[in-house]
């Protein structure tokens, strides 16, 4: 699951007093941020492991800090914190620590047995990357049905041109995920396309939700 983890985003951009587009869409993805960052200095590990999954080659074999569901928590009330703190909005911080925590329970639909309670065995996982005529439609649903819940539940002065371009990069995105080109090998490379994808996201979310607001319901 890559884009599908912005559909709470988008859906808890939509309710009034939520924490901004682009505040969410590094909510949605702060576990793998999380994830990517410890990569470098070896704290957590994966290696390339090709048909280990019919649509990921990544062995995730030891990430304890980020996905394991007590580590999304604690990262869910850091940021909750931060958000918090810089809105003074009780609903934003809670709208967004949940995004956070939702990142877990997606990947445990979709990952192999990798996922873990508190860091420790058992691990979990419901292993839709092994059936992807599953979990392709899926994704598409879940990002498509959240994208329109959240164009018809805002507006904007200047119209809808710079969502549909955070939709052109998010299909942009998917695609090189699912048919591009796999890394034979593990490298640094990997860590750093993942937070240059996860930086310019984020950034685009927050530009196309600058400008928009709640719509006002017809019978107001």
């Amino acid at each position: 699951m890559f884009i599908g983890h912005f559909a709470p985003a988008l859906i808890a951009a939509a309710r009034p007093k939520a924490a901004g587009l682009g505040t969410l869409f590094v909510a949605a993805q702060l576990v793998d941020i999380g994830f990517a960052a410890l990569l470098v200095p070896g704290v957590e590990a994966m290696r390339i492991a090709p048909g280990i999954t019919a649509m990921n080659p990544m062995d995730l074999y030891h990430m304890p800090y980020t996905h394991s569901l007590l580590g999304a928590l604690i990262w869910a009330k850091i940021f909750g914190a931060i958000v918090w703190f810089a809105t003074k909005r009780k609903e934003a911080a809670i709208g967004a620590a949940l995004v956070v925590v939702s990142h877990w329970f997606i990947d445990l639909i979709v990952h192999i047995p990798d996922l873990t309670l508190y860091g420790m065995s058992p691990k979990l996982g419901l292993g839709l990357w092994n059936h992807p005529l599953i979990a392709m439609p899926l994704e598409i649903l879940l990002i498509g049905g959240a994208f329109i819940y959240y164009m018809r539940r805002t507006s904007a002065p200047v119209g809808n041109g710079r969502l549909w371009i955070l939709a052109a990069l998010l299909v942009f995105a998917q695609v090189v995920d699912w048919f591009g080109p796999k890394e034979p090998t593990y490298s640094l490379a990997i860590p750093a396309t993942m937070l240059f994808a996860y930086i310019l996201l984020a950034g685009t979310a927050a530009w196309a939700g600058a400008s928009r607001q709640l719509a006002v319901p017809r019978n107001a």
